[in-house]
């Protein structure tokens, strides 16, 4: 091996030499070498150095501090003139806002003319059902409701079929009731009709379940003569649009037959021996309504009505939605039966008609519209601060079991799960059939009984698995919950149910239960909310499509003069044809049947305790819907401006767009850029149209919820 050595000299050749290692590599190593050293700075230059870099610093910060001043002038100078541009859109809007309202009043005069409308609409239902004479009572009157109860009471003898088709009468008059009293402003109704009404619901909703277990009894007279070849147990089912009733008799007492099934479905029973060996029948009675829950909260009014007044309207008004125990309702009735004659203000409910539910939230009748047109500006503040006032308090819950009815919605009705005593059975002597007749009527076993001696009951009687079948017309987004009736607590409850599991392809739940009762389904009430997004578009003259956009599904609901109608409903995550797409409704009616089949989209007063809402609210409009460029507008309730941001402006600013105007109303700002065929457009659209659209959207409160 060799090793080359190389220096560099002062010409910057270098020297090589070579020399021999043994089978050794020597490391190669370069290197320069200098003659002369560094020279050394003096002290003067240094000197020179320093000051040169000193004026050189104080030169850039005199830039500084003049690029900082000239740009602080520009800003004060910018601040002034947006200053003077903002006072003078200030002054150009207060010179025009009594004009921009006396406008809008004219315009919102479309409200009183949409209830004159609304009201001989009424009217001529009622007429209609006053000369048609098809032996129906009318709900409002007292006297006819009495005369149905009392008349129907006598009737002792009804089969199940003909009970079913009297129910359909039955609830037609409790849906009227409950509409009146939630159209009915407080106002146009005293408090001791109000009560009656709720009176008359109750005795209603007893009646008809009464009726229910008066016709089961006679089912299960004759259940020897229905019994199944095959079993030798009786099993019957019977159902109509309201109500769908499983019945089993158990007449073998079979130790052996634990498993019960209806007609070929899954829906049915798992029981214990000591069950399999009683005399008892199993009914499970499916209601597509529930009557169970209390009823909808409805507000009394304390004192008489008088006419209208501004400082009068915040004084009548009152949460429609505070709770109205049924013990104090009674009991307020029942001290209001001394003060006058029962049927001294027949008449008068005839005339009075229900009212809107906008005129319910806002408390003033609609004579008073019309008698005061000039305080239709504090009506119609008093309602849209009401429908989007939120309770300052949340409801007290008293345990853990307890359902929250803020919280949760029942849906798919009620499913009143019974274990009876076989009544004795109807048996053939010579041509007749005897049947011994029970006092005391239907009676429950007791499963499990109230007290036992022994120390394994748990063992005895266990719990109770059961199969129900989800009505089609519901929509589940999440699995169920089931919870049941505390009877003696008057409320929904969690506990004494297990084992809950649910098949979403054939729309079983089976759970375990530990006591027999009414049960039902819930679900989130705001299991929609808030909403991914919504867009109002209009479709034809007076005509408009509001698409509500959630989570799990997307909502179209046409509106159309005083009707709505469900266009479409695409579920995210299954198939799912509503029985409500194409059919017309009134807001009200429409609104409870959207919420009945689980598709809520619409907020109470303490929704904001379960969703997070916005405070600010940006509203985009645009003259073309196919235009991607949006105009952001601001209101603050008394002054609507279009904003110069963009929706991806990192920093909201309420600097105005060059070139447009403060305005009093968000109608008046985009006059300021619509055509006027769209104005024009506007200004002609019918008065129960603006109504409705008007409720819906105070209705889902879009702005509040998205």
């Amino acid at each position: 091996m060799h090793e080359r050595l190389v220096s560099w000299n002062k010409k910057g050749f270098h020297n090589c030499s070579l020399r021999r290692r043994d089978f050794k590599l020597q490391p190669f190593t370069c290197g320069f070498k200098s003659d002369s050293k560094k020279k050394k700075i003096s002290k003067a230059e240094r000197l020179r150095l320093l000051q040169e870099e000193e004026e050189r610093r104080l030169r850039e910060e005199e830039e500084a501090r003049l690029k900082f001043e000239k740009e602080q002038q520009e800003r004060l100078e910018i601040e002034r003139i947006e200053r003077e541009k903002w006072f003078q859109l200030e002054e150009k809007h207060l010179e025009r806002r009594n004009q921009e309202l006396e406008e809008l009043y004219l315009l919102e005069g479309c409200f009183s003319e949409a209830e004159k409308l609304k009201r001989d609409t009424r009217s001529l239902s009622q007429w209609k059902h006053y000369t048609e004479c098809d032996g129906s009572p009318d709900p409002s009157v007292t006297q006819e409701m009495n005369t149905f109860i009392s008349l129907w009471k006598e009737e002792a003898t009804e089969t199940f079929e003909a009970v079913m088709e009297k129910s359909k009468l039955v609830l037609s008059l409790i849906e009227k009731l409950k509409l009146i009293l939630l159209e009915a402003p407080p106002c146009d109704l005293e408090s001791k009709n109000i009560i009656q009404y709720q009176r008359s619901i109750l005795q209603l909703q007893e009646l008809l379940h009464l009726k229910f277990n008066v016709a089961t009894e006679i089912l299960l007279r004759q259940a020897s003569t229905l019994a199944d070849l095959d079993s030798g147990n009786m099993e019957k089912v019977i159902q109509d649009e309201n109500v769908t009733l499983y019945l089993w008799a158990n007449l073998k007492k079979n130790p052996k037959y634990k498993s019960i099934r209806f007609s070929d479905t899954q829906i049915g029973f798992e029981i214990p021996r000591i069950l399999a060996t009683s005399d008892i029948a199993l009914r499970l009675l499916h209601t597509r309504y529930d009557h169970v829950t209390p009823l909808c909260p409805v507000l009394i009014p304390a004192e008489e009505p008088v006419p209208p007044e501004p400082e009068v309207v915040p004084e009548v008004m009152g949460n429609p939605e505070e709770a109205v125990d049924q013990k104090d309702l009674v009991d307020q009735e029942e001290s209001k039966e001394g003060e006058g004659e029962p049927g001294s203000t027949q008449e008068e409910e005839v005339k009075e008609e229900p009212r809107s539910a906008e005129e319910l939230r806002v408390g003033t009748s609609v004579t008073g519209l019309i008698s005061f047109p000039s305080q239709y500006k504090t009506v119609v503040i008093c309602l849209e601060a009401f429908l989007i006032e939120n309770a300052t308090e949340k409801p007290y819950i008293l345990d853990d079991t307890e359902v929250d009815l803020w919280q949760f919605t029942t849906l798919g009705g009620v499913y009143h799960l019974d274990v009876l005593e076989l009544p004795p059975l109807c048996k053939p002597v010579k041509g007749w059939m005897i049947v011994e007749l029970l006092k005391e009527g239907l009676q429950k076993f007791a499963y499990p009984p109230e007290t036992t001696e022994d120390m394994e009951a748990e063992n005895v009687f266990p719990p109770i698995e059961v199969s129900l079948k989800i009505h089609d017309n519901v929509v589940f987004f999440e699995d169920p919950m089931v919870v049941r009736w505390d009877d003696e607590g008057k409320r929904w409850r969690s506990n004494g149910i297990a084992n809950v599991y649910y098949r979403p392809e054939e729309r079983i739940v089976t759970f375990n239960l530990e006591a027999f009762g009414p049960v039902t389904l819930i679900q989130d009430t705001h299991i929609n909310m808030p909403y991914q997004s919504w867009e109002l578009r209009p479709l034809d003259v007076n005509r408009v499509l509001l698409t509500v956009t959630t989570v799990f599904t997307e909502l179209q609901i046409q509106i159309k003069e005083n009707l709505c109608m469900l266009a479409s409903i695409k579920l995210k995550t299954q198939e799912h044809i509503s029985a409500l797409e194409g059919k017309w409704m009134a807001p009200i009616p429409f609104i409870i049947a959207l919420k009945k089949a689980g598709l809520n989209v619409f907020p109470t007063g303490h929704s904001h305790f379960y969703v997070i809402t916005n405070n600010k609210v940006k509203e985009q409009l645009t003259e073309e819907p196919a235009t991607p460029d949006w105009v952001l507008l601001m209101f603050s309730g008394d002054r609507a401006q279009s904003l110069k941001i963009s929706e991806e402006s990192e920093v909201f600013s309420e600097s105005v767009k060059e070139e447009t105007q403060f305005h009093s109303t968000l109608y008046h700002m985009v006059k300021e850029f619509a055509s006027e065929e769209a104005m024009e457009r506007t200004r002609g659209a019918a008065c129960q149209f603006v109504d409705s659209v008007c409720y819906m959207l105070l209705s889902t409160r879009v702005l509040s919820y998205s």
